[in-house]
């Protein structure tokens, strides 16, 4: 199974808009990361924490990797929800799964599964990062790759 964890998109501060909507450059990273992932990503299901930022991150990356799958919201995924019960959730899963959320959070599910701590520091996110996870006949999960966009912005120039 692999687990592709992302971080949303670069949004806009409170004050500009409450709702935290994506900026036009998150929106940017987030459209550079969905044009390089067909072909290399492939899901069963698509899910978001339901906060703007992260919905509109979601339905970016389902319509470029699985235009057929609506994305869904899924409690317990908001910046400092406990993920234990998420890892709970997904131990039972066998389908490639991605998820947008927000930091803290995602940075710690991926200490969580990869490392057996959520305390450990694994991976930086930025804005519009992604972080494949993967799992299979041994224990636990393993890192197989990871994406920040700036790495994406260079590759177009």
């Amino acid at each position: 199974m692999q687990l592709y964890l992302v971080q949303h998109g670069e949004a806009l501060s409170k004050d500009i808009d409450p709702d935290r909507a994506l900026s036009e450059a998150g929106r940017k990273d987030v459209q550079r990361l969905a044009s390089f992932l067909p072909g290399k990503v492939r899901v069963a299901r698509v899910l978001h924490s339901g906060k703007m930022r992260a919905r509109q991150t979601a339905e970016i990356l389902a319509a470029a990797v699985a235009p057929d799958l609506k994305v869904e919201q899924f409690g317990g995924l908001g910046p400092n929800d406990p993920i234990e019960s998420f890892v709970q959730h997904i131990e039972g899963w066998s389908e490639d799964l991605l998820v947008v959320g927000h930091l803290p959070f995602m940075a710690k599910l991926v200490a969580r599964l990869a490392a057996g701590s959520e305390e450990r520091s694994i991976v930086t996110y930025r804005p519009g990062s992604i972080v494949c996870l993967e799992t299979g006949e041994g224990p636990g999960w393993q890192v197989q790759w990871m994406i920040r966009p700036e790495l994406l912005a260079e590759a177009h120039h």
